[in-house]
């Protein structure tokens, strides 16, 4: 954890966006019309409030249980990039796991963003959007081509901007180069900024598929690592292993290349900063309301067979007064993989019989409501490294982290202004001989998607280990991409206020097992390359005997953690599958006046980090909604 110092505090300046329309009280809002309600302002909620309240005559509440992104003494936690590593609880729901079998019972940490923004504001900044492969199983298994990697491109492009204002992309792939093809009109979202240094970024990335218009800001490291030039050197001497890719967010990951992160100008860029930014927030049609829970969702009539719900019920406190609200139009439960489900729990949507053990009366038995749940998990290693030129020494020393926090304050620039997981990072598969895909088969989406990840950090990481005393390091997180283990959230009161049983079953299969062995097997070969012969002194203490298959796996066991992406707790309904939440237009099956907007609805495992793909999905979703109610595009 990063030392704190009240003079680094009172040093900080940032740029604050207004807060013109939140609203802190449910009673304030009790008595207004809506045409929708959405629920959550994490990556999707929030670009829903926007997109939808781009036509004036669209009336729309905006619900976020946490707090603001920008009052309070601690709002800069959130806001410098280089505070990711801890965050205030103020700003997290502070849930945990159930016991996890596979790994030793422990009980883990489970982060979620409690704040606008969602998790986009509490995140590590990874800007990724995964392979085509990703979109176009979606597609293929909804029957739904407008789920493809090129029918979304114009959406993921809607967050990724061309040079030029109001245009939209399509992108076409070869072999060895990407091209961009511009159609006019359609509004973007990304923009690739400056990194915080101003360097030079030719080679470090393709501009093509990026974007300089829209609202949510990405860039390169702005803050040099002693690890990069070490980190390419292996890409060229371990090529066939570990090639060099120049732009992983081109539709092919693999290979290892400079990461891309949410930071703009220094700051973090999230779903808040970009699409609920003052001019957004100063719109007459919409209304934020923070912190207050949705209670449950609520039953406003029947449509033939089906329940309406257009009716949602908040409050503040679990003895609080409930407070009902009704849409028009629809209710769009954007929670997250977390929280959309305990909320259709609560309201009588979900598993007949576990709903009945909470005493809550079914009102669409959806078995599917809570399970399948996904997540990638990771490990840490470390290396001591012969170098004093590690951001160990700063994490350790309240004079040089206020040092570095002058020059931010300055300047926005140092390490303060960049992303401390790293400079680079890796997406990877197994080898095509290799015998877990043999034995188990391919968990992947397809060949452009990884089975794992690596990033590079210049500090030792981890959040299962004390952080040594003394010692410079080097560490790689390795994570499981495309894991099988799939676990649930379940009830574990009828009330809103008690946090539900998350269970991520993190490591229960033998495939995800031996695909995370054979990836820390993979990182240990890229830090034995040539170039990092005269850099890597020993393996950290707790890894030192990972020299065998056995070994690993006891490692694995005991220091797994969470990358914090939970997916497919309400999945879509898919030609494989015998059962899901919502079709392929994100309506809730057997229910009318309800969309669900968020990470739950993948049927698979997405394998990048997910603001990217939420955002993009959310894009997609704005259209949908806009063309059911004869909304202007």
């Amino acid at each position: 954890m990063l030392f704190r110092h009240a003079s680094l505090i009172s040093l900080l300046y940032l740029l604050r966006q207004g807060s013109a329309s939140l609203f802190t009280d449910p009673t304030q809002v009790a008595n207004k019309s809506y045409d929708f309600v959405i629920i959550g302002a994490g990556a999707a909620g929030s670009v829903l409030a926007h997109r939808l309240t781009e036509h004036s005559a669209t009336n729309v509440l905006l619900v976020e249980a946490g707090r603001s992104n920008t009052d309070g003494p601690d709002v800069r936690d959130i806001q410098v990039p280089y505070f990711v590593v801890d965050i205030p609880p103020s700003f997290d729901w502070n849930y945990t796991t159930v016991p996890q079998k596979a790994l030793q019972n422990r009980t883990l940490s489970y982060p979620r963003g409690y704040v606008l923004g969602g998790s986009t504001s509490t995140n590590f900044l990874f800007y990724t959007r995964g392979s085509s492969d990703e979109f176009d199983r979606l597609a293929r298994i909804s029957g739904d081509e407008g789920w493809s990697w090129k029918a979304m491109l114009p959406y993921i492009l809607k967050a990724s901007a061309r040079l030029l204002p109001q245009l939209d992309m399509t992108l076409t792939l070869t072999a060895h180069r990407t091209t961009l093809t511009a159609h006019p009109t359609r509004p973007q979202t990304e923009t690739l900024t400056p990194p915080a240094d101003g360097h030079d970024t030719h080679g470090e990335v393709d501009p093509a598929v990026h974007g300089k218009t829209g609202p949510v800001l990405t860039s390169l490291s702005g803050n040099a690592s002693v690890l990069d030039a070490r980190v390419l050197q292996t890409t060229a001497e371990l090529a066939a292993e570990f090639p060099f890719n120049l732009d992983m967010n081109s539709g092919n990951p693999l290979g290892v290349g400079w990461l891309q992160s949410t930071i703009g100008h220094g700051v973090r860029s999230s779903a808040a900063t970009a699409f609920l930014a003052q001019d957004t927030l100063a719109r007459r049609n919409l209304d934020v309301l923070i912190g207050t829970r949705v209670t449950r969702l609520v039953q406003t009539g029947r449509r033939g067979s089906s329940p309406v719900f257009l009716g949602v019920e908040l409050a503040q406190s679990a003895a609080g007064a409930r407070v009902q609200i009704q849409a028009t139009k629809e209710v769009i439960l954007s929670a997250g993989s977390i929280g959309t489900p305990q909320i259709l729990m609560m309201s009588g949507i979900g598993d007949a019989g576990e709903l009945a053990a909470h005493g809550i009366a079914t009102v669409v038995d959806a078995p599917d409501v809570g399970k399948h749940m996904q997540d990638h998990p990771w490990v840490p290693l470390q290396w001591q490294v012969n170098t004093n030129d590690t951001l160990d020494s700063i994490n350790r020393s309240p004079d040089l982290l206020n040092a570095a926090a002058e020059i931010y304050n300055a300047t926005k620039q140092g390490v303060m202004a960049n992303n401390p997981g790293g400079n680079q990072i890796g997406w990877f598969r197994l080898p095509r001989n290799s015998s877990v895909l043999r034995e188990f088969g391919d968990a992947s989406a397809g060949p452009s998607s990884p089975h794992f990840e690596l990033t590079f950090g210049n500090s030792f990481l981890s959040f299962t280990q004390p952080v040594p005393a003394i010692g410079s390091f080097m560490s790689m997180c390795v994570a499981l991409v495309a894991p099988t283990s799939r676990g649930s959230v379940k009830l574990a009161s009828a009330s809103a206020f008690d946090a539900p049983l998350i269970d991520p079953a993190f490591m229960q299969t033998p495939s995800d097992v031996a695909t995370l062995t054979e990836a820390v097997k993979a990182a240990q070969r890229f830090a034995a390359a040539p170039a990092w012969a005269d850099f890597v002194i020993k393996p950290f203490v707790a890894a030192v005997n990972t020299t065998t298959d056995a070994a690993i796996r006891a490692y694995i066991a005991d220091q797994v953690a969470t990358f914090r992406h939970p997916m497919g707790t309400a999945r879509m309904s898919t030609s494989e599958l015998d059962s899901g939440v919502v079709d392929s237009r994100l309506l809730v099956e057997n229910a009318v006046g309800l969309r669900i907007v968020d990470a739950s609805i993948f049927p698979h495992i997405f394998g990048a980090h997910l603001q990217a793909p939420v955002y993009a999905i959310a894009e997609r979703a704005s259209d949908l909604v806009k063309r059911a109610h004869g909304i202007p595009l």
